[in-house]
């Protein structure tokens, strides 16, 4: 509705603009733009005592249409204005100067907006073509606009969105973001009088169901949940159903508010088929269906996870498997790598059954039964083991009363592990084996036998299955015992160049018997370093180790053998020194000696003359060993303290942890 106040202020500012600057007449409407039915007042106002008119466009108005106020004013009533009544009034004063004067206003009678029996809802189905009508009249003339989010809607061709010369608002192939609120505003053509209408557009849509996963793949079981989700579209809100395999079970099929996502909880085979999916509305309804496979986890059953088969027997383990769908069957011989699919030969399977024919100490190990399936695998291992093979590689040497077994490789356990060794001997065929069983860990070694006497000895392994084949008969004589007859030796003097030692040997006394070979062993004194050993023949007299390493010590053990035995090892450590420096080098030491000393050092004077120099060679005198001991040794060496000498002492070394194990091992040597 147009607002009485600012009208009142416009025309006031119409009746200045029309009288003039004087002002001396004036008309003051109390509104300009009245509606048809109502009343209105017309007030002249002149500046002095005159004599009041009324005119509409030129002609009298009946005096008893006007009302006089006093001798300057005049009002002019008009009650249930009518579309006639719309024209110009004209004030005109008669001063009594004789001067007159006259002031017009235009009064505008109008009759609307009306929008009859305009429909303000509106539905249509997406991708039709929407037309909405806004039927507008009024008086005079009105023009029509449509509006929407406060933009106005456009009248040019090729719009989508566009108002047609009959004012009717066209949406071409409607869209679903084509919904909403839009505004007819009717306006009487010329003034500010309007009115609007909101109408609304409804875009409705058939119910469209989208998935996600048309088919899905669960495995079964007690703590597995599965949701099915079914994401659907449409206006009105499609309603959704769902049709299942199996009866609508409320604990283990649940739903989220709208019913668009269906969890299956503890899924189990029977869930297995198709879900259809159901939305509807008023439009129409769709439907789409979800294949949800179940898979049941494959499981392997065995009729032993361990079994102990003697060697040339048969074994035989059974397996089933089971799951959806249903695995294939395979057995693995984990100890290769091998499947054993295979229905013939020594090891085959027969409907799922292992057999190993005649059992072999290589055949003991792990074998697994595998169930294959396209969801996942499984399997179960066996374990099949027998008693050890034969023993390869096997060497005896004898000692003082003792004979000693050494393993190049150790058996084929037989698929469990060797715990112990079981050694024979016997002096004749004619008498029983003498056995004795050894921890595996232990040094295999048959002790308190007779001297200087032939056994015949064997050996063979145990595990968990039993005692395993024999080796083959060796034969062996046990060595003498080395008191009191055995040979003492003598070492006197060393020598060290470089990383070359030497040192004399010398026998002290031979024990009554000759001498057969010496035995020479020797090492790095540090943690982790091995024994090297070498054989001498007995007309050696000096020992000579080469390449050793610069700056290392070493530990030297030197053993005569006679028939009767071997000596007790004479032992000695030494030290190779740093390798020694260049003489320009040697040069520039000396220098910085002087410098610092403020005079000669005598060792480095006597290298610097000459008169001294070792050439790397340092000689150590005195080192003997009496009969049945080893005398401690004096060794003289330089020191750099003006060229003292200082004497170090090697005592006897105590004997290696060999000589403990094999206190005869140099013993064989004479018997041969």
């Amino acid at each position: 509705m147009t607002n009485p106040s600012a009208l009142l202020r416009l025309a006031s500012l119409l009746l200045l603009l029309v009288c003039g600057t004087d002002a001396e007449i004036q008309i003051i409407p109390n509104k300009i733009d009245v509606l048809v039915g109502g009343d209105t007042l017309l007030l002249c106002k002149a500046g002095g005592e005159a004599d009041i008119t009324w005119q509409k466009d030129g002609e009298d108005i009946e005096e008893e249409k006007v009302t006089k106020i006093d001798e300057t004013s005049s009002k002019l009533i008009i009650k249930n204005v009518t579309i006639q009544n719309t024209g110009k009034y004209t004030c005109v004063c008669e001063f009594e100067s004789g001067h007159n004067d006259k002031v017009q206003a235009q009064l505008f009678v109008y009759e609307g907006p009306s929008f009859g029996g305009t429909t303000i809802y509106h539905e249509f189905l997406e991708g039709t073509n929407g037309v909405v009508p806004c039927l507008a009249t009024g008086r005079p003339a009105v023009d029509i606009q449509w509006i929407r989010n406060t933009q106005e809607i456009p009248s040019k061709e090729g719009g989508r969105l566009r108002r047609l010369p009959d004012n009717t608002l066209h949406i071409e192939k409607v869209r679903r973001e084509d919904a909403g609120t839009y505004v007819c505003q009717a306006q009487i053509r010329g003034r500010t009088i309007y009115q609007q209408l909101s109408v609304s557009v409804v875009i409705n849509a058939p119910p469209k169901v989208h998935l996600r996963e048309e088919v899905k793949k669960v495995m079964a079981g007690s703590e597995t949940n599965e949701s099915l989700l079914c994401l659907v579209d449409g206006h009105p809100k499609p309603n959704i159903t769902w049709t299942m395999p199996l009866s609508l079970d409320p604990f283990r099929h649940q739903f989220n508010s709208d019913r668009s996502q269906l969890t299956i909880r503890a899924v189990a085979r029977a869930d297995f088929g198709e879900y259809i999916c159901t939305a509807a509305n008023k439009i129409g309804e769709d439907r789409a269906t979800i294949m949800l496979h179940v898979f049941e986890a494959p499981e392997v059953f065995v009729s032993a996870v361990q079994q102990s088969v003697s060697g040339g027997e048969r074994a035989s383990v059974s397996c089933n498997v089971s799951g959806h769908p249903q695995p294939e069957l395979h057995w693995l011989n984990k100890n290769n790598g091998q499947t054993l699919d295979s229905t013939s030969g020594r090891i085959h399977v027969v409907d799922g059954v292992l057999l190993i024919d005649d059992m072999m100490p290589s055949d003991g190990g792990t074998y697994s039964c595998m169930a294959v399936s396209i969801s996942r695998n499984a399997s179960r291992d066996v374990k099949i083991y027998t008693q050890p093979g034969l023993p390869h590689y096997l060497s005896v040497s004898p000692g003082p009363t003792s004979v000693f077994f050494s393993l190049k490789t150790l058996p084929i356990s037989g698929g469990m592990p060797i715990t112990s060794f079981a050694l024979q001997w016997r002096q004749s065929s004619a008498e029983k084996w003498n056995e004795v069983t050894l921890p595996a860990s232990d040094p295999l070694a048959v002790t308190a036998l007779k001297p200087y006497t032939l056994y015949t000895v064997r050996l063979a392994a145990l595990n968990a299955a039993g005692l395993g084949q024999f080796s083959d008969p060796n034969s062996v004589r046990t060595q003498g015992i080395r008191e009191p007859d055995s040979p003492v030796l003598s070492l006197n003097e060393i020598k060290v160049k470089g990383n070359t030692f030497s040192t004399p040997l010398k026998q002290i006394d031979d024990g009554g018997v000759p001498l057969l070979h010496f035995i020479i062993r020797y090492k790095q004194d540090k943690e982790g370093a091995e024994w090297k050993e070498m054989q001498l023949p007995s007309t050696t007299d000096t020992v000579s180790l080469k390449d050793l390493s610069f700056g290392s010590d070493y530990q030297l053990e030197v053993t005569a053998v006679n028939t009767n035995g071997s000596s007790i090892p004479a032992t000695l450590n030494f030290t190779i020194a740093e390798k020694p420096p260049s003489s320009r080098t040697m040069t520039i030491l000396m220098t910085i000696a002087v410098k610092l000393f403020g005079h000669q050092v005598p060792g480095l004077k006597m290298l610097e003359e000459g008169s001294g120099s070792t050439n790397g060679d340092v000689t150590l005198k005195g080192m003997s060993t009496p009969r049945g001991s080893m005398q401690q040794v004096g060794v003289q060496t330089i020191t750099k303290e003006g060229g003292q000498l200082t004497e170090v002492t090697c005592d006897k070394a105590p004997l290696t942890k060999n000589e403990k194990t094999h206190p005869d091992r140099n013993q064989s040597a004479a018997d041969a």
